[in-house]
């Protein structure tokens, strides 16, 4: 499940893709692929996928631990081809984040 609190020290990577509309369900398909192929790695913390309403893009927020996880799941998914095969669907823009501010109802 994410995990969205302030200061918690975990690292969430945050892509957005721009996607031709004929191939946003294969990004989504491929990164759902993705997440399963690390969810068993130290440190993975979770993978929520979005589809744009507009054909567009897709936005994938993923959360490890910490930076040392994420750098071992990015290689992971380096290695196995998954970062090429993104490549190849849509033009992604990843940065990493930390949560400083949450404000709930």
């Amino acid at each position: 499940m994410p995990e969205i609190k302030a200061n918690s020290g975990v690292v969430t990577q945050i892509n957005v893709f721009t996607v031709k509309p004929e191939n946003q369900q294969a990004l989504v398909d491929l990164l759902i692929d993705s997440a399963r192929s690390v969810c068993h790695l130290a440190g993975w913390k979770s993978a929520s996928i979005h589809r744009g309403l507009d054909g567009k893009t897709v936005v994938n927020y993923a959360q490890a631990s910490d930076i040392e996880s994420q750098e071992r799941i990015v290689a992971s998914l380096r290695e196995n081809g998954f970062l090429d095969r993104n490549q190849q669907l849509g033009e992604g823009h990843p940065a990493l984040y930390e949560a400083v501010f949450t404000l709930e109802a």
